[in-house]
């Protein structure tokens, strides 16, 4: 008499020293484990990258760290005075829109209204670029933060 599949392999449980049968485990836990070894495995191999460029980090001379902080806080005050200046020239660009739509006879709402219809042109547009007032290397710039400008000339 051929037994079933589910009987070939048979286990027999061994009673714990209490006298109860233990539990069995699921027959996916061995999976569940797996998994679990190959994630606890990724984690650590991640940390490890981390830890080695940690490493590489503080391994170069304090006068490299502190240089090369130097050269950031150069590049992140240049930025900042850049960001000063383009806001002035706007501001002053728009007072002169401003004061030359009211000599004709045109409101600043008008004026403003305008502005963002052009804004939008550029970013909604296929290649718009206000007259060739935009150059191509700005235009490449616009379109790297479409998605940002995009929320703010709403």
């Amino acid at each position: 008499m051929a037994l079933p599949p589910s009987l070939t392999s048979l286990t027999i449980a061994q009673p714990n020293p209490d006298g109860s049968l233990p539990i069995p485990a699921a027959p996916d836990a061995a999976a569940n484990a797996a998994a679990e070894a190959l994630q606890r495995e990724a984690r650590m191999e991640a940390m490890q990258a981390r830890l080695d460029e940690l490493q590489e980090i503080l391994a170069k001379p304090l006068t490299e760290i502190l240089a090369e902080h130097d050269r950031f806080k150069e590049a992140a005050a240049a930025w900042d005075a850049f960001g000063a200046m383009w806001m002035l020239s706007q501001r002053a660009m728009k007072r002169v829109a401003l004061d030359l739509a009211a000599q004709q006879g045109v409101s600043d709402e008008d004026v403003v209204a305008r502005a963002l219809a052009y804004a939008n042109n550029v970013l909604n547009g296929d290649g718009e670029d206000l007259g060739g007032t935009i150059a191509p290397a700005q235009m490449a710039h616009i379109a790297r933060h479409k998605p940002f400008l995009r929320k703010q000339f709403r």
